[in-house]
């Protein structure tokens, strides 16, 4: 039981002494007879909290940025009308910096024997699973002089999935694979395309396209026409370790490395590949692998939810050993790092040649954006010093890709803005040249 504002301020006029109602509850004990009276018949008007039958329903998932709402259900059992305040307690990553407590507390009335529902909306700041803690209802009697107060819990969890900002690109990359499977018909037969179709010759196509055979059984010429490789395997690998940690801008590398790895698997599902994912530092973090071009994507979103970076050194040869356990075909392997020098060279480069025998490599690393506006950085002393730094930063990172490339691996290094269409056009380009 808790004294209200309002009985307070009776208390204080009318010099009522706190006292002992009964074991385990304090409250006020009147002097005076009529003020003693209103007190007790408010308390007793108070619906009791402990019989209300609460429940849940609503969004299980959201996208971080967007708004999730969870409605509670409040049936009051008792005889009593329910005068309420309720508070849906959440972890404060549940809701934007200064917006809890409009959004988690809630006023109410519930006639007897009847049910109101109330609706909480989050709008998440951080990946993951948010989890409901528990439900605080304070009841009033009709004087509102006294209060009883109790807790549910009531289990919820509301899974937080990648923002996915990178999907405004890909219209303009579908209609570049639709253009490359027109443009590959005509032109190309490299190693590694399929057969698609015959067609009637036209001035300007290749004349080893032709089909001999064909056209002596026809009266005009015929030409063999080719499309993209399709039906091939790609692993996306995401490198959980210390460095996808460091943050550029307001988010840690890990996120933008999320991002572009979904813009490729959900171009690479629509060519009709077969798409795969990887998440490992010392042991793996996420797997997801048979997947239907349908579900690809989903089961990738729900599976990076969860992750975060764990501050450990990335162990190379474990990264290795799970990435040809889960990819036994040959298969393009994507693998989102980072470009310092000492993690790759003294952890990727020795385990290469087991990676590059089988299968196509693919390395793509977030860049930082501030240190390119460093490098032009000018006019005192301390930006001269400024600028030399990130001059050095920049070329060691232009010596690791390169010599990634000389082990023909295939190098993706773009600030998180640009990472994902340049990973995109670098599957595109791997794709029209046969390599997949």
């Amino acid at each position: 039981m808790a004294l209200t504002g309002r009985a307070a301020l009776l208390a204080a006029l009318g010099s009522i002494p706190v006292g002992i109602l009964e074991p385990g509850w304090t409250g006020i004990l009147a002097v005076n007879g009529p003020l003693a009276l209103a007190c007790a018949c408010d308390y007793a008007l108070a619906a009791p909290v402990r019989q209300l039958v609460l429940s849940r329903s609503g969004d299980t998932s959201t996208r971080l940025g967007e708004n999730a709402d969870v409605t509670l259900t409040i049936t009051n059992p008792s005889r009593r009308a329910l005068r309420a305040q309720l508070r849906d307690a959440w972890p404060p990553s549940s809701w934007q910096p200064g917006t809890e407590i409009e959004a988690s507390r809630h006023r109410l009335t519930v006639p007897s024997g009847e049910r109101r529902r109330v609706t909480t909306r989050l709008r998440p700041t951080r990946r993951g699973d948010r989890q409901a803690d528990r439900v605080t209802i304070r009841s009033y009697g009709p004087l509102g002089l006294f209060s009883r107060q109790g807790t549910h819990r009531l289990p919820w969890s509301v899974r937080v999935l990648p923002p996915f900002t990178s999907r405004k690109h890909l219209p303009s990359k579908l209609a570049r694979l639709r253009e490359l499977d027109g443009r590959t018909s005509v032109l190309t037969r490299g190693e590694g395309t399929e057969f698609d179709s015959l067609r009637e010759y036209v001035p300007g196509d290749d004349t080893r396209s032709i089909d001999w055979r064909a056209t002596a059984r026809q009266s005009a010429v015929a030409v063999r026409t080719w499309r993209p490789e399709r039906d091939r395997h790609i692993l996306l690998v995401l490198d959980t370790g210390r460095t996808s940690a460091g943050r550029v801008g307001d988010a840690p590398r890990l996120d933008a490395s999320m991002d572009a790895a979904l813009l490729l698997a959900a171009l690479a599902s629509r060519a009709g590949d077969r798409v795969a994912l990887l998440a490992y530092d010392r042991r793996v973090r996420a797997l997801v692998q048979g997947r239907s071009a349908r579900d690809a994507l989903p089961g990738l979103v729900n599976a990076m939810a969860p992750l975060e970076p764990e501050l450990v050194e990335t162990d190379a040869r474990g990264l290795t050993a799970a990435a040809l356990r889960t990819a036994p075909r040959r298969s393009l392997i994507v693998l989102l790092t980072t470009l310092d020098a000492a993690p790759v060279e003294q952890g990727l480069l020795p385990v290469l040649p087991q990676l590059t025998q089988r299968h196509t490599l693919l390395v793509a690393s977030v860049a930082d954006p501030h240190i390119a506006r460093m490098a032009k950085a000018r006019g005192n002393t301390e930006a001269v010093y400024e600028a030399a730094a990130a001059a050095q930063a920049q070329s060691e990172r232009q010596r690791t890709a390169e010599q990634l490339r000389r082990h023909g691996v295939t190098v993706v290094d773009a600030t998180p803005e640009d990472l994902a269409p340049a990973l995109a056009d670098a599957y595109l380009a791997l794709k029209a040249a046969g390599r997949l």
